[in-house]
């Protein structure tokens, strides 16, 4: 039985409407707007393949090289399958009550409660900006040596030109670039698996099962709190989410792989390094750098929606143009060592938050509603979720850590609605 969206929804679809036309996004396929028209499923399933494609997937699929090759390949399937039905499952609530992503978070938190998480996934969203751009920046640095602060700042200039752009202006250039995504992977594949070379099947002991688990988990979890956008209109909800969830792991699998050979058979995942190496040279750059503009484009537009979650007070565009700023001082003036503990970050914010919508969604069919200002039980139990998640990484467990908090978090959520349902009953 489909749960009844009953108000939920149409009073912020409403609100939004009006603030953009139609757009492309940094995947080249129809994104849709703040207006929220619908996306086809082929639409949705673009979104998700450009979504998956990018140096970021790459770069944390070479961190799971001290593991090996067999060891890494079952990480990266297996954290994926779990990473990838949280994102079916927040895009199916997304798409059956008709409401964005952050608008859902509502439900199981509270009106108030959810601006939290808005929040939060403007702050892992000014993240990632600031990660893709410092990584276009260095891997530009490498094939035209510039600094590579000038690199951040060209990179963050046309990203904010990216932004300002008109549908029909973006469309024919989004094309263009999701196409040299396209090309850039291939070349990847066969610059680093063509050859005499033999991965090392043999890892070392620097990074243990459960973390590498993790480092895998986190990049889907990463679009938890961006899923619902894009399938909230459709007419198929089991449908769109489902291709939606399918696409991205197909294809962000792929983007390990490359990352995982490129540490094994390369020695590194310099993407500079392989392209200059494989004689690209100018066409390299400016595929490094337009593709760094329109993936980061999606992180950018992103955080525009979670603003109006937050507040209407604040034209999107200045929201967009803020968060484009910050990425770039970020990428300039801040160490992206930190990239794995970011990664791990995102996770004990967002593992509980899901957690806690798949109890209330699947099992518990609204316990909770945006009516309320704050939804106490839910924020605390949450809270215990994100100490639970740091905890266990310092344990590193053989199944990670997400696996445990998720059933817990789930567990304690569920028998608080019952234990109190059946108190208010007696």
């Amino acid at each position: 039985m489909e749960p009844d969206p009953g108000h939920a929804g149409v009073g912020n679809r409403d609100t939004h409407s009006g603030i953009r036309k139609t757009r492309f996004s940094a995947t080249g396929a129809l994104k849709g707007t703040i207006k929220m028209q619908k996306n086809s499923l082929l639409g949705n399933s673009l979104i998700w393949f450009g979504a998956a494609v990018s140096i970021a997937e790459i770069l944390t699929g070479s961190l799971l090289a001290p593991l090996g090759w067999w060891k890494a390949a079952f990480a990266i399937l297996f954290g994926h399958l779990v990473g990838c039905v949280l994102l079916y499952a927040a895009g199916l609530i997304g798409a059956r009550y008709s409401l964005t992503a952050m608008e859902t978070v509502k439900r199981s938190f509270g009106a108030k409660g959810g601006l939290l998480f808005a929040v939060l996934n403007l702050i892992q969203l000014v993240g990632w900006s600031a990660v893709m751009i410092a990584a276009g920046a260095r891997s530009s640095h490498g094939i035209w040596s510039l600094p590579v602060w000038s690199w951040s700042c060209i990179i963050g200039v046309l990203i904010a030109v990216w932004i300002m752009l008109k549908a029909d202006e973006l469309k024919l250039l989004n094309t263009i670039a999701v196409a040299l995504l396209f090309v850039l992977s291939l070349i990847l594949c066969f610059v680093i698996f063509h050859g005499e070379n033999k991965p090392a099947l043999q890892g070392t002991a620097s990074l243990g099962f459960g973390d590498a688990l993790e480092l895998v988990i986190a990049m889907p979890i990463s679009w938890l709190p961006l899923v619902a956008d894009y399938t909230c209109t459709s007419t198929r909800p089991k449908t769109v989410s489902l291709l939606s969830a399918s696409v991205y792991f197909v294809t962000s699998c792929w983007m390990y792989f490359i990352g995982l050979g490129a540490g094994l058979y390369a020695g590194g995942s310099d993407i500079a390094v392989i392209l200059t190496g494989a004689g690209l040279g100018i066409p390299a750059l400016l595929i490094v750098v337009f593709s760094t503009v329109t993936t980061t484009y999606l992180d950018v537009y992103s955080s525009e929606m979670s603003m109006l979650s937050i507040t209407k007070k604040i034209p999107p565009l200045a929201t967009g143009i803020v968060v484009c700023v910050i990425g770039v001082l970020a990428a300039i003036f801040c160490s992206t060592g930190a990239f794995e503990e970011f990664l791990y970050w995102i996770g004990s914010f967002f593992v509980p938050m899901i957690a806690i919508q798949i109890a209330d969604f699947f099992i518990l069919k609204d316990a909770c509603s945006e009516r309320q200002n704050f939804c106490v039980s839910s924020l605390v139990i949450w809270v215990a979720g994100v100490v639970l998640y740091r905890i266990c990484l310092t344990l590193s467990p053989a199944c990670g850590s997400t696996l445990p908090v998720m059933g817990i978090t789930a567990l304690l959520r569920i028998i608080y609605v019952k234990l109190t349902t059946l108190i208010a009953g007696s």
